[in-house]
């Protein structure tokens, strides 16, 4: 959380993290497309190999604390093995994390990977799990051949976070995780400045 007395602003920064084509950016532009309230120019980046190389940006405005706007900015990390340095960058400073598994079969061990890759670059900004709220999203779900979410809860949620199955390119679960993250980014922040003030 970043306050600006001078502007009234407080900034929150959520990064939508998770392996390639898992739909991270399908997130986000759906977000965009259906956000009713102020927000910001949408800026992606599209490659041949996957829809985001570098990330999103989306701030999003929303009134908390009366006389001061709030401000959401949602980042997309891309999700190719071999930008690994470019998704660490994009996670300094989070207030919060959406991580989106990708459902299939196929690609559990990709999920596995990154979330655990998310966890080494946490460890390099000094982030401790039990202070940036996560929370999971099981994309994909109308695909054929898909881990149960039973299974994706014991082999991918190992701290057992709140978790929204999703079909992002129809804006199933879409939502519904972002109104959760921005819940325990808030609270979380509300608790840090409480705690930081006696």
């Amino acid at each position: 959380m970043m306050i600006e007395a001078a502007k009234k602003e407080i900034k929150f920064k959520i990064v939508y993290y998770g392996p390639g084509l898992s739909g991270k950016t399908t997130n986000i532009v759906y977000i965009y497309s259906k956000f009713p309230g102020l927000k910001g120019n949408l800026v992606t980046i599209d490659t041949k190999g996957e829809r985001t190389l570098f990330f999103d940006f989306l701030p999003i405005e929303i009134e908390i604390i009366k006389g001061y706007k709030t401000r959401f900015y949602l980042y997309t990390v891309p999700g190719q093995v071999f930008y690994k340095t470019t998704r660490r960058l994009v996670l300094k400073n989070a207030d919060g994390i959406v991580y989106v598994a990708d459902s299939q079969r196929k690609r559990l061990k990709d999920n596995i990977e990154i979330h655990k890759e998310m966890y080494a670059h946490m460890e390099h900004y000094g982030m401790k799990k039990e202070d940036i709220p996560v929370v999971m999203q099981y994309n994909k779900r109308d695909l054929p051949d898909i881990l149960s979410i039973d299974e994706l809860e014991q082999q991918v949620n190992w701290y057992h976070y709140p978790y929204f199955p999703a079909i992002a390119v129809k804006g199933v679960g879409v939502f519904k995780t972002l109104e959760e993250i921005i819940k325990l980014v808030v609270k979380r922040s509300f608790e840090k400045a409480k705690s930081l003030s006696k």
